[in-house]
């Protein structure tokens, strides 16, 4: 059969997609990106906030149609908006064949065979089991680079987060079942793997009884053939001195964390269920950045959550002003049903939440509009993204920049570069939230 598979959502999400992928690949299924061409359609959806979910059942509707031209022959719907709304999409929708949970996907196979059999199929196991995927999974990020998910679910229960119900408890993959898919990985040719998780930070207290990432850490970076190793989702009460030493020592890790803090107000901190206040998160910033100088920070905020007064707004301005993160997005916060914030009382108005939002963000855009013009002159090591069209040059990221999310490295050059080579260049100019450079020398691994 030929499958057209659609990966909405986080990059979490895109791990269980590829492993889909290998499993359907290795039952001899072909792969397409035309949906006119496709005998078989798979839509991994998402929830988190409803902008996703609207995206999500967007989608399903609009594959839907297919169904009834008679060119789709099943569809399938599995991620967080099947995990939520499974009855819902039943009752529905119904030209969706077949539906699994988020801790079902490796059920794929079973539940198209099934499908193609005739049958209606509602796959759920424990939300709180861990799938086990042997088959190598499909990369579908270019090849050299990958993530790798260390985790699934999360024990936090911010107020706002609907993902405990989703995801299920925290629960850690096994170290060796991790160092031998990055095996896998760079035998694929991938030289950056970014670890993700809903909380990378915790990982493995519930399989060895203490945070184990650094560990993990090293033992990734022996591996021959990975270049970068990034680390994603690092809860701030969580970041120890051991894996400060080994972001600081660990000649593969690159010097980038993503610490998630929402805000900034105390209230606010706590009304969210937040682990910190402003004092600890100004600690633990100004402790990365004296062991760990040109560590390259980025953080998400929320603006307009229930109660937040325009004083908790404006300190939360001053506090983005003074720490300069190198890195920041900002989400309107979004009440999803199911979670504590949804029925606080004082939700803020759609329109104020947007405007909070916009004003962190162009105060966010001069600092890193600044940060940019302050890279000129600097020495980098870049990892070609691909080529600019008619043009002699590349597209690259520095060790500064995670894939889709941060900003981009345009490298003058004429010689002739393949995505996921290294190559040492100077920067010479900003562009906004990008970098331009040149070649510097001959880049030796």
């Amino acid at each position: 059969m030929k499958i057209l598979c659609i990966s909405l959502g986080c990059d979490k999400n895109l791990v269980d997609t590829e492993m889909m992928l290998g499993l359907l690949n290795r039952d001899g299924h072909t792969f397409t990106d035309d949906e006119q061409e496709a005998d078989i359609i798979v839509i991994n959806t998402c929830c988190f906030i409803n902008d996703a979910k609207e995206e999500s059942v967007n989608t399903i509707l609009e594959m839907a149609e297919l169904k009834k031209t008679g060119s789709c022959k099943a569809l399938i719907v599995t991620g967080c908006l099947a995990q939520r709304y499974k009855q819902e999409i039943i009752d529905e929708i119904p030209e969706v064949d077949g539906i699994l949970g988020t801790s079902t996907y490796d059920e794929i196979s079973n539940v198209l065979n099934r499908v193609l059999g005739g049958e209606s199929v509602s796959c759920f196991h424990d939300l709180n089991a861990l799938p086990q995927v042997e088959t190598p999974r499909m990369v579908t990020t270019g090849g050299h680079y990958a993530f790798l998910k260390i985790a699934e679910g999360c024990d936090k229960r911010c107020t706002y987060c609907i993902i405990p119900d989703l995801r299920g408890s925290y629960r850690s993959v096994p170290m060796e079942r991790l160092v031998k898919e990055a095996k896998e990985l760079a035998a694929q040719g991938v030289r950056e793997l970014i670890l993700v998780a809903q909380e990378t930070t915790l990982y493995g207290k519930d399989l060895y009884g203490k945070k184990s990432l650094p560990e993990l850490l090293h033992r990734l970076a022996a591996i021959p053939g990975i270049y970068w190793i990034r680390i994603q989702y690092c809860y701030p009460e969580e970041i120890t001195d051991e894996l400060i030493e080994t972001i600081k020592t660990e000649e593969k890790v690159c010097h980038y964390l993503d610490i998630p803090i929402q805000h900034a107000s105390d209230r606010i901190l706590k009304r969210m269920a937040r682990r910190t206040n402003q004092a600890q998160l100004r600690e633990m910033i100004g402790k990365l950045r004296r062991e760990i100088p040109d560590i390259a920070l980025r953080t998400t905020m929320i603006a307009g959550f229930p109660g937040e007064t325009q004083e908790d707004h404006e300190e939360t301005m001053a506090f983005v002003d003074e720490m300069e993160f190198d890195r920041l997005g900002v989400f309107a916060y979004s009440a999803e049903e199911d979670t504590p914030a949804a029925t606080f009382p004082d939700q803020v108005p759609e329109e104020v939440k947007e405007e909070r939002r916009d004003e962190i963000m162009e105060l966010q855009q001069e600092i890193a509009f600044e940060k940019s013009e302050s890279m000129v002159g600097r020495v980098l090591d870049v990892m070609i993204e691909g080529k600019v069209a008619d043009e002699p040059a590349y597209v690259g990221r520095t060790y500064m920049d995670a894939p889709n999310v941060d900003g981009y490295i345009f490298v003058n050059s004429g010689e002739l570069f393949m995505s996921g080579d290294f190559v040492r260049v100077k920067v010479t100019g900003s562009n906004d939230y990008d970098l331009i450079g040149e070649v510097y020398n001959e880049f030796t691994e």
